[in-house]
């Protein structure tokens, strides 16, 4: 039970008033749901670091190519990542910097957890 008594209505009111609208908590929800897969979080974690073909990618997380492609399409219906074509191969990045942001960000928090004896 929360024992503040002293209420700052102004402060109140303004995180009330700045909460983001239903819709957007939706949208935050899916993408969350998103980064919740493992598999996900590989693909991720590898093109963070090069753009990378269905194939490499494949190879790099010790999959198979048709499993990758499966949730590079589920990734691409989020707007995490997108695809590019050069030639006959389609190459993976992430869709902006704030996906890499937001994945290192929390990466860093998983590791600082485990050095502090989680």
């Amino acid at each position: 039970i929360c024992k503040n008594t002293k209420l700052d209505k102004e402060c109140l009111e303004k995180i009330q008033n700045d909460i983001p609208t239903d819709e957007e908590i939706y949208d935050l929800a899916e993408l969350f749901k998103v980064f919740g897969d493992s598999t996900r979080i590989k693909i991720i974690y590898t093109i963070c670091k090069k753009d990378l073909c269905v194939h490499d990618i494949a190879n790099v997380v010790d999959m198979s190519q048709s499993s990758i492609s499966h949730q590079l399409r589920n990734l691409k219906q989020a707007r995490l990542v997108k695809a590019r074509k050069e030639g006959k191969e389609v190459y993976y990045t992430l869709n902006d910097e704030h996906i890499e942001k937001i994945f290192k960000l929390a990466l860093e928090h998983i590791e600082e957890e485990f050095r502090n004896g989680k």
